[in-house]
């Protein structure tokens, strides 16, 4: 998964230097926190089953049962043995480092088990912060940090490379991390300080730099990634002595072998493998090849399993590059490596066991087991085998027991043929939706980014009934229930076969729109209900206007007064009543007449950010609450006419209602945002006269800002959607 995907990096000014050390967790600029809730909350995420891009996965060489897991942009986790789930290891990350979210690299230390490194950094774009290395003498259960001076890429192109982090198999103190940008940085300390250190090649500000560092016997190759596939430029280099660093001779050339994407060493045979691209992935790659260097001799062979560039059965060409690798610690000359981008024929693992003189495709005999995570069809009749596949690790104590990452999963067998999804406590959705339905099974509909919309009926199950269908969504942009007739619900979205559809049961099962507006395939926004079901409002971005519907989309009519861009939202009682905020003039519009027509209210207000969030409160008229970031949180109970400004809090990005406290009148609101100096997950029982903050510094989960939502039948619960941590929820512990 890519939420913000970005296909091109910007410049990065300055060099690798020493970093200060500090302590996790901390957030930037806290003051003294809110008072908690009494007894706390328990936390835990609405499970929906991975849901993301699974970058890196990396079994430890010498404890049994112990590995790690990366992501893209949701973080790092521990796999635990005893309960055959997954523990995440970076919620403590706060709002002001969501760029830590992204992981760009994993390392562990052979001799001492309980040491594991991370690299963090999600963007290498200017806007972006600085990368940090995690390092834990626990196994991820505490850390301290390091900050460092130059930018990581743990979502960008080439983040399913490496890996980038390694314990120097001559010395535990030692550390290398290679950057995109920054060139080669080394640690003499266990990664408490780094400095640049000389590399033959040289960086630059637009490309890969080094994709992967591997330990083979005493000596450390380093995969660099912005070679031209000629002998002028290589791609691969070694270092012996921990100093002295040289292009490795006789290395394969062209453009198959442009991109060492990762790398395996055998150390029975004193093999290492290495997989080639054309391009660092996961996007991108046409050709690719596997190659073996004999480090006793410096010999090279060739042992690309299938190459790419053969025909396909519908007259294509079945372009691919190679991703994944791992060996057997045990039996020698057993490897498995993976295509990617493979889209024709899709990806899949090949296997040897002879060092690579004959591979079979572990696909061709494959059964998939999606019945724990039933959204991994796709809307299909069955799952695909993968894509995306970047990730593979073999278990060194169990030669069967092989797992590949994808896309939007981990796939694991023990048998070699029968897989099943091993995701079990990772979930990495990036969440843009939030409903929690007054009545009905479900107590959450959400939509996410690449998967759509899903209806819970359970929070600690992924969906019986997967992603919604009929039409399938990539990414969900709007999603609706309307007030008064809550069996009602629509969402919008970017599909192949229609972009918005409407569900008569709760959001069980969906019907694509009868028509839509030419627009919304190329640009589908939000979209809005009314109280009762008999109008629709769709927004389809600042260059154009948005549309009604009055007769469940089968026809549609432009609204030349709403404000283009601008989230439709519906009164939830008076079904004539509309509400949008326009952020471009800063001025709240409102129609009473079914959104026919939208006339300028409140108007002075703060402009130039899409994300300001306006909602309205369940069960009355008029009654709406503006959030504008860190302009504050405004109050209007007159329809918009006026605002007010909320004096009990400085920042608001989302907010959301659930059930009244007990003897409260008012329904309990839930707030991301700052009462004090941080933002926090906070809830008022009191009408937002005072606020309760609601989650601690071990949950944070970075950026926190599209939706909240409480649940309007149990007091106290919350949704919180996460970028890159799924949905959230919380309850009090009583």
């Amino acid at each position: 998964m890519s939420a913000f995907h970005l296909s091109r990096r910007s410049v990065l000014a300055g060099t690798a230097a020493v970093a200060a050390v500090a302590s996790l967790p901390s957030v930037q600029g806290q003051a003294a926190a809110v008072t908690p809730a009494k007894g706390g909350y328990r936390w835990r995420n609405a499970v929906q089953g991975g849901t993301g891009f699974i970058t890196g996965v990396l079994f430890h060489p010498s404890v049994r049962g112990l590995a790690y897991l990366r992501t893209d942009i949701g973080g790092a986790y521990r796999w635990d043995d005893r309960t055959d789930r997954w523990i995440p290891l970076t919620d403590h990350l706060g709002w002001d480092d969501w760029n830590l979210l992204g992981v760009e690299a994993m390392a562990v230390d052979p001799a001492h088990p309980d040491r594991v490194y991370l690299s963090l950094g999600t963007y290498a774009q200017s806007w972006a912060g600085n990368g940090a290395v995690l390092r834990s003498e626990d196994r991820g259960a505490t850390w301290k940090r390091t900050d460092l001076t130059v930018k990581l890429g743990a979502n960008e192109d080439g983040r399913g490379c490496g890996e980038r982090l390694l314990v120097d198999p001559r010395d535990s103190d030692t550390l290398w991390l290679g950057t995109r940008h920054d060139g080669l940085l080394k640690s003499t300390d266990r990664g408490a300080t780094w400095k640049a250190v000389s590399f033959p090649a040289a960086p630059s500000a637009t490309g890969q730099g080094i994709t992967l560092l591997v330990a083979a016997g005493r000596s450390v190759y380093a995969g660099w990634g912005d070679s031209d596939g000629t002998t002028g430029r290589p791609s691969l280099y070694r270092t012996a002595d921990g100093t002295t660093w040289e292009a490795v001779p006789g290395q394969p050339t062209g453009t198959a072998a442009k991109v060492p994407v990762r790398a395996a060493y055998d150390r029975h045979t004193r093999e290492l493998y290495v997989t080639y691209a054309d391009a660092p992935g996961p996007n991108g790659q046409s050709d690719g090849s596997v190659h073996k260097l004999r480090t006793a001799n410096g010999k090279w062979s060739e042992v690309t399993p299938v190459k790419p560039g053969g025909a396909t059965s519908d007259g294509g060409t079945d372009s691919f590059g190679y991703g994944g690798v791992a060996v057997d610690a045990r039996d020698p000359g057993t490897v498995v490596v993976s295509t990617n981008n493979r889209w024709s024929l899709v990806d899949t693992l090949y296997r040897t066991t002879d060092g690579g003189r004959t591979w079979t495709s572990l696909k061709d005999r494959a059964v998939l087991d999606v019945s724990e995570t039933p959204y991994l069809t796709f809307g299909a009749d069955k799952p695909k085998f993968g894509w995306w596949i970047q990730a593979v690790g073999l278990d060194p104590y169990d030669s069967r027991h092989v797992v590949y990452g994808t896309g939007a999963t981990l796939y694991g067998t023990r048998d070699l043929k029968h897989w099943a999804p091993q995701i079990r406590g990772v979930e990495e959705a990036s969440v843009r939706q939030l409903i929690s339905p007054p009545t009905g099974t479900a107590h959450l509909l959400s939509g996410s980014g690449d998967i759509g919309v899903m209806y819970h009926e359970r929070l600690t199950a992924s969906p019986s009934r997967g992603m919604a269908s009929n039409p399938v969504f990539g990414s969900a942009t709007g999603l609706s229930l309307a007030a008064a007739k809550p069996s009602y619900v629509v969402r919008a979205g970017w599909g192949d076969h229609g972009n918005g559809a409407f569900s008569n049961d709760g959001g069980k099962t969906w019907a694509p729109f009868e028509a839509q507006p030419d627009v919304a395939e190329s640009a589908p926004g939000p979209i809005a209900t009314n109280a009762d079901g008999s109008v629709l409002l769709w927004s389809f971005g600042t260059a154009n206007p948005g549309y009604r519907s009055a007769d469940n989309g089968a026809g549609w009519s432009e609204v030349a007064s709403f404000p283009k861009g601008a989230a439709p939202i519906a009164d939830p009682v008076d079904p004539a009543r509309f509400y949008a905020y326009d952020t471009t003039t800063g001025t709240l519009f409102a129609s009473t007449d079914g959104g026919l027509t939208f006339t300028a209210r409140a108007t002075g207000l703060s402009t130039g950010d899409s994300e300001f969030q306006l909602v309205a409160a369940p069960g009355r008229s008029g009654d709406l609450w503006l959030s504008l970031k860190g302009n504050g949180l405004y109050r209007s109970t007159d329809g918009g006419a006026t605002l007010a400004k909320v004096s009990s809090c400085h920042a608001s990005h989302t907010l959301g209602f659930g059930k009244a406290a007990g003897g409260a009148s008012y329904p309990a609101i839930y707030m991301v945002g700052a009462v004090e100096s941080f933002n926090a997950v906070h809830r008022s029982d009191d009408e937002a006269k005072t606020w309760t903050r609601i989650n601690d510094d071990r949950h944070q989960w970075g950026w926190t800002g599209a939706a909240i939502t409480g649940d309007p039948r149990v007091y106290g619960r919350v949704f919180v959607a996460t970028n890159g941590r799924g949905v959230q929820y919380g309850e009090p512990v009583r």
